[in-house]
């Protein structure tokens, strides 16, 4: 079953070109290890939030840009083995130092937990990280494939809901910190992907008039705490 790593993080905007230039060269040494796909979104329009938010997540200043990444492995023994090769080829060190703080770069490994759509030429990305309660999981995907469907319906080529699974302590942030984690929940990460902007645009506005997103349902988890925001994939492939 696929499985996904997923990451956010901060870069000087200035530095857009050298970010792409420095994830297309690993990505060919990614392949390698067994990578089935990996996107690079940079941030269009990510939202402040009056309890955290994607730019809280990764400190991220006013001359950076928040990128929404992940990368796509056939199951989870692959993404472990290329971990583990990744951390020992020293082409990886050849690549020299990276365009953005490090330590400020939060990821975690994610389970498939629900997917609608096999997708096609993503323009355009919705993405989302937020807690839900472990116990309820099956709630939560019950919920995300009524909600998929819509955003399918509604013009959406994919959309993926992941649950954490491999969620590391960072030294500056992390997802747990990031999205206020409290005893008993998990790190969810999912995205939407459209064709294009145009019809993300005309999608959302047509959303919003669909019951099943209609505000006030009880939901499974706590949407004062969702991070959220839209991407252009700047590395599809």
């Amino acid at each position: 079953m696929t499985y996904v790593d997923g990451f956010v993080v901060a870069v000087p905007t200035a530095n857009k070109q050298k970010y792409i230039d420095h994830a297309e060269s690993a990505l060919v040494l990614f392949k390698e290890f067994g990578v089935v796909r990996m996107v690079e979104g940079w941030g269009d329009d990510v939202p402040r939030g009056d309890v955290n938010d994607l730019w809280g997540a990764v400190q991220a200043t006013q001359d950076e840009t928040v990128l929404f990444s992940w990368v796509e492995y056939p199951d989870k023994a692959t993404r472990d083995a290329a971990g583990q090769k990744m951390m020992s080829d020293p082409r990886m060190a050849a690549m020299g130092d990276m365009p953005f703080d490090g330590r400020r770069m939060i990821y975690a490994g994610f389970e498939m937990l629900h997917e609608d759509g096999a997708g096609s030429d993503c323009g355009y990305i919705d993405g989302i990280v937020m807690p839900v309660p472990t116990a309820n999981k099956d709630a939560y995907r019950a919920f995300c494939t009524m909600i998929d469907a819509a955003f399918r319906e509604h013009g959406a080529t994919r959309v993926v809901d992941t649950w954490g699974d491999d969620v590391p302590d960072g030294k500056v942030t992390d997802f747990r910190r990031a999205t206020k984690i409290e005893d008993g929940e998990t790190v969810v990460f999912g995205w939407v992907e459209w064709p294009s902007k145009a019809v993300r645009d005309a999608g959302w506005e047509t959303l919003m008039s669909d019951p099943r997103m209609a505000p006030g349902q009880e939901r499974p988890f706590d949407g004062k705490r969702m991070m959220f925001g839209s991407f252009v994939p700047v590395v599809d492939r």
